[in-house]
């Protein structure tokens, strides 16, 4: 599933290939995630042009001109192609066409990707907005019997952040994924909040170095902890696997364990 850096990365470039561009036609080919008729959706979206394209968590927003927003989740297997006049993917939740006869497509085999129409605006923290700040940690931590590992991934908890780029912050924190919550000291919630900002960040430039211009997919060469073509920690430490919440976890013995 693509995360934040990658979907930061994604609304940068498809904001300079959308900009500007006016929407002739939009088809819901998957129609059974909608939660309007899509005759609201062209009712409110076509004939408008783009202004932007941003992410929301792990959501990409569209905004058009007349200030209407499309939402796209791309969910675990879901890609975005560029097309010219006909999309010839098979699997396609939706498409937009546009009057220059570009075309976006949102595609996938699970059909579990889905489309909003002016999606409601989250009281969730985003990972990297301000509100994602030492007072906001511990007092979310505090009270919060679960591993540290599941909290990040929580999206009811804090917005954006998966499975392979909670193991990269805790790694950088040099918290074990299994800590509980609500026994990590402050020194190291402090610490943990600035991974978050810096490992993401971070990630970004890379995947911007290793994929530029892309719209779709996952890059993950450039990790250093979560890889499965490396051995050991940029220390030397070995790297360990384990499951965490159903997810396969990657960490080191670097790592303290609060519990």
């Amino acid at each position: 599933m693509p995360e934040l850096p990658d979907l930061q990365v994604f609304s940068h470039n498809l904001t300079k290939i959308l900009k500007g561009k006016e929407l002739k036609k939009i088809t819901i080919v998957y129609t059974k995630k909608i939660k309007v008729p899509q005759k609201e959706f062209k009712n409110k979206l076509e004939k408008q042009s783009v202004r932007k394209v941003y992410r929301e968590g792990k959501e990409l927003r569209f905004e058009f001109s007349n200030g209407n927003i499309l939402g796209m989740h791309l969910m675990l297997k879901g890609q975005l192609y560029l097309y010219e006049k006909k999309n010839e993917h098979k699997r396609t939740i939706a498409e937009l066409l546009f009057t220059d006869g570009i075309g976006l497509a949102l595609d996938d085999y699970q059909g579990q990707a889905t489309i909003t129409l002016n999606p409601e605006i989250s009281k969730t923290p985003d990972a990297l907005s301000k509100e994602t700040n030492l007072a906001f940690l511990k007092r979310e931590l505090a009270t919060t019997g679960t591993t540290i590992k599941n909290f990040l991934l929580d999206q009811h908890k804090l917005r954006g952040i998966g499975n392979a780029y909670a193991d990269e912050i805790l790694w950088d924190a040099r918290i074990s994924p299994f800590s509980v919550c609500r026994k990590i000291p402050e020194e190291k919630i402090k610490q943990l909040v600035k991974s978050i900002k810096k490992i993401l960040k971070w990630a970004e430039k890379q995947v911007n170095k290793f994929a530029p211009g892309t719209i779709t997919g996952e890059s993950r060469e450039f990790l250093p902890i979560h890889n499965s073509k490396n051995r050991r920690s940029p220390n030397g430490a070995p790297i360990l696997t384990d499951q965490a919440g159903g997810r396969k976890t990657y960490y080191t013995k670097e790592q303290k364990l609060y519990k």
